[in-house]
């Protein structure tokens, strides 16, 4: 518009109003305001998409305030539970994968993380299955990962507490660590014993844990109101011998601790 009307206005207006007389003047003069104004609200027009996000920078900054704020994001949020976490749960980059099972046999294989898991499960980040000797300081108790022991805890029930470090490198081969209460009463310890009877499984007590039972595999944990809480059953089901745990599949026998015979 705005090319247009100068392209006209300096072909035309000194030429066109010099053999006109003046009562044609006038009309002609009122034509030439409306097409000024035209040209004036076209410009004003343009200016505002330029700045309103005309450019690139602009939509890609209006896209992403609405999207941080708005539906999206919010839609995003309800999503980022723990099972899109487990669903891009990977083994760690400083976790080693290719150790042979103490029996010298092929490992058994492992089974994809689960889909709908356990309310309460809780999913920690991978650190790495450096084997160290002594007594090492874990981020939580029980602990659910990292450096550990060279040898692995022998699968089966316990009455006595068995060590943090050993548990872990068993947890390395795709064991469920079931700990409870030591004062948790016999009755309820009786209903553990059961899942010693299935590979894959340790259960032993545990001081000052955060509920009466807890349910531990390689980065993941659930605290449980007890043995006879459905979740229990479904995480052990769930989690023994699954892909996130480096070592899955290398099992627990030939390692240390002689379990109660059930």
């Amino acid at each position: 518009c705005v090319v247009y009307f100068r392209k006209f206005s300096n072909r035309y207006r000194g030429s066109m109003f010099a053999h006109l007389k003046i009562s044609d003047r006038i009309p002609l003069a009122a034509l030439l305001v409306v097409v000024f104004l035209t040209v004036a609200a076209c410009g004003a027009e343009s200016g505002e998409n330029e700045s309103s996000g005309g450019g690139g920078d602009g939509v890609t900054t209006g896209s992403s305030e609405e999207t941080s704020g708005g539906t999206t994001s919010e839609g995003s949020m309800e999503k980022t539970g723990i099972e899109e976490e487990l669903a891009r749960a990977e083994i760690g980059t400083n976790e080693t994968t290719n150790m042979t099972p103490a029996d010298g046999k092929k490992p058994d294989k492992p089974k994809p993380l689960p889909e709908n898991p356990p309310e309460g499960v809780k999913l920690y980040p991978a650190t790495s299955t450096e084997i160290k000797r002594g007594d090492i300081d874990y981020d939580r108790d029980p602990p659910t990962n990292g450096p550990h022991s060279p040898i692995w805890q022998n699968c089966g029930f316990y009455t006595e507490p068995v060590e943090n470090e050993i548990a872990v490198h068993s947890m390395d081969h795709g064991v469920v660590w079931i700990t409870y209460s030591p004062d948790l009463p016999k009755s309820q310890i009786d209903e553990l014993r059961s899942y010693a009877n299935e590979d894959y499984t340790i259960i032993s007590p545990y001081p000052d844990l955060p509920s009466p039972v807890v349910a531990t595999a390689w980065r993941v944990q659930i605290e449980l109101d007890g043995p006879d809480d459905p979740r229990l059953r479904q995480f052990v089901d769930d989690f023994k011998n699954t892909e996130i745990a480096p070592l899955s599949g290398n099992r627990c026998s030939g390692g240390r601790g002689e379990p109660e015979e059930s």
